[in-house]
Parts: C-alpha cells; sequence; structure tokens
C-alpha cells in the first residue's frame, strides 16, 4: 500500500475507534487528545516502511517515511532496513529466499509492533519531556507527509520539520502527563499494526507469523490470493481505498465532535 493510503487508514482507525470508545465505554477524550492520538496513528502507520531505503546520498528514492526529513530520514531507512536484512539472514530457515533488501521483514511483524508501543511509552514515562516531544516531532513528521503528501512534496522536508517541532513543542506544552504518555504509545502500535493489516491485502504480503516456523519458513508472507488482493498503486487502491478512508474519517470525526449533525440527516455510524 502507498504512503498516503497508510496514513490515512491510521487516522481513520483512531477516529472510528475513539467514537466507538466513546458511545459504548464512555471514554471521552479532549479535542487535543484526540488531535494527537489521531495524528500519531496515521504517523505509526507509516513508520514499519522506515526499512526502505533510498539514494541517500542523492535525497531521493526509499519510502514515504524516509523522505519526510530529507537525508536525514533517508539515513536512518538505510540503517533500519540493513538491521532488518541482517535479523531476516540470522533466522532465516532453509525453504526462506534470498534477498537483497530488509524491506517488508522485522518492522512488518508483531513482536517489532508490541516493542514500538510498549518502548515508545516506557521512553516518555522514564524521559519525560525530551522523549515526548522527540516521538511527537517523528510522528508529526510522518502524518504531514502521508496525509497531505501533495502540499509535502512541495513545501519540502525543511517547512516538514520546523512543522513538527513547533507542533510537538506546543502538543508537549499542553498535554497532560498522567494520560497522555499512554496514549502516545498506543497510538503508534495502533497505527503500525494498522499498516501490516495494510499491507497483507496486497500481493506481496507480510510475514505477520514471525518467528513461528511454517514448513521450514521462518518469513512465510501472509496475504490475501492473488486474484482478490491489491496492487500497489492501482486505481482501487489509490482512489477506492482513498475515498472509503476519507468518509470513514469524516463520519467519525462528526460522530466525535458534532453528533448533533449526524442527527439532522438520520445518520447512524
Amino acid at each position: 500500500m502507498m504512503g498516503p493510503q497508510h496514513a490515512l487508514s491510521g487516522a481513520a482507525v483512531w477516529l472510528a475507534g475513539s467514537w466507538a470508545l466513546e458511545q459504548f465505554a464512555d471514554y471521552h477524550q479532549s479535542p487535543l487528545a484526540l488531535a494527537v492520538g489521531t495524528a500519531v496513528c496515521a504517523g505509526g502507520a507509516l513508520f514499519p516502511d522506515l526499512d526502505m531505503s533510498g539514494k541517500v546520498t542523492k535525497n531521493q528514492g526509499g519510502a514515504t517515511v524516509a523522505r519526510t526529513f530529507g537525508v536525514f530520514s533517508l539515513f536512518a531507512a538505510e540503517v533500519m532496513e540493513k538491521i532488518s536484512l541482517g535479523v531476516y539472514y540470522a533466522t532465516k530457515l532453509s525453504k526462506d529466499p534470498r534477498r537483497n533488501n530488509g524491506h517488508r521483514t522485522l518492522t512488518h511483524t508483531l513482536p517489532f509492533t508490541v516493542l514500538v508501543g510498549w518502548g515508545t511509552t516506557a521512553l516518555c514515562a522514564a524521559y519525560g519531556k525530551w522523549a515526548v516531544i522527540t516521538i511527537l516531532f517523528f510522528m508529526f513528521g510522518l502524518a504531514l507527509r502521508g496525509l497531505f503528501d501533495e502540499w509535502a512534496e512541495r513545501a519540502g522536508w525543511v517547512i516538514i520539520t520546523l512543522a513538527s517541532a513547533g507542533a510537538a513543542w506546543f502538543t508537549y506544552a499542553n498535554l497532560p502527563g498522567g494520560r497522555g504518555y499512554p496514549l502516545i504509545g498506543t497510538a503508534l502500535g495502533v497505527g503500525c499494526f494498522v499498516h501490516i493489516l495494510g499491507d497483507m491485502i496486497t500481493r506481496a504480503g507480510v510475514p505477520i507469523l514471525w518467528p513461528i516456523p511454517i514448513k521450514r519458513r521462518m518469513w512465510m508472507m501472509i496475504g490475501l490470493p492473488n486474484r482478490i488482493a491489491l496492487r500497489v498503486g492501482s486505481k482501487a487502491e489509490v482512489v477506492g481505498m482513498r475515498i472509503a478512508l476519507t468518509v470513514v474519517s469524516a463520519l467519525a470525526t462528526v460522530g466525535l465532535v458534532a453528533p448533533s449533525v449526524l442527527s439532522r440527516f438520520d445518520i447512524e455510524i
């Protein structure tokens, strides 16, 4: 799945989930907490593609996440790609094929998702201010790059970096720590999981069952059959998925901030 659809899926899931929690569990969030959770989940839904590097010296290529902060994020993607490839070869079994890159390996697994979510919460709780600001900075940057892809392409990585830094500082100054820190870790973990699900509906699949060995393969790619799976970059994904996710996000947002609007049109969600 392409970067913008990944980011939008993260935002849609967080908004829809927040609406469901408010309706059925009486769990209310402040507007700021809702906005932060949505942005972090959208950014988290791009994060696993940090294993797809580009050309660092030319500031080109790579996944959406790798291009967010220019050569700095491209370099980080290069490092993550090599780590992922190293883990692949360290754990592969006899039936696992040879690979020349680490894309869709380590960062597309459930253990990685759990580690990211738990680790984020632990870092925020242990180191406070600077950990929170740093994590929000990166996630806000990814969210801007994914949700507003055309604008971000025109604005460039410097503008995205400055906007992310300002938004991260403002959020830290206004988000309560007791409830805010677990929110950040949960949103990031959910975003990573949504990314995995998004890639599972494409033809390549993901190794979601790693490290469980299956038929002498540790890295079995799990996904939909090719006849019904989405082709990355196809009209069904770029147009169809974007429209569907935008509608879900819009309805959930209205249901959260102005439920009376839906009742006027007899819309129940």
